[in-house]
């Protein structure tokens, strides 16, 4: 799935940034939200909308709307590019499957070592032990 697909269907709006920028920042409307309506899209299938709004339970709103934001550039532009750069990554990670574990067994000596930290750790505290002058 090509997250550039998506672009048409993203909706951006500014707002006010904390931030560099000295005064401009108390002018210029610089901090750059993006919205992204995933049950309404009609670039993505039925079951792509029910693998976004599984992951990306924590960045969606209860309508299933996803809202990004980003404010460290003194630009509206800049900010609106790495917003959809953000936007980007999030959707090819959703999208990523998962490597299967391969199950693997201790080697040799791995085992043997194991083995030999238990027998001293058990000496350790066989020592604890009072002793029985009788």
């Amino acid at each position: 799935m090509d997250p550039t697909q998506l672009f048409p269907e993203l909706q951006f709006q500014f707002a006010r940034s904390g931030g560099k920028g000295g005064q401009n920042v108390n002018k210029v409307a610089t901090k750059a939200e993006l919205y992204f309506d995933i049950p309404n899209s009609a670039v993505l299938t039925a079951e792509e909308k029910a693998v976004l709004l599984e992951k990306l339970v924590n960045k969606i709103t209860t309508e299933g709307i996803l809202v990004l934001y980003h404010q460290t550039e003194r630009t509206q532009l800049g900010n609106r590019d790495k917003v959809t750069e953000k936007f980007y990554q999030l959707i090819r990670k959703a999208f990523e499957k998962a490597k299967p574990r391969k199950a693997t067994r201790p080697t040799k000596a791995s085992r043997e070592e194991k083995r030999t930290e238990k027998k001293k750790r058990g000496e350790v505290k066989e020592r604890r032990k009072k002793v029985d002058f009788d």
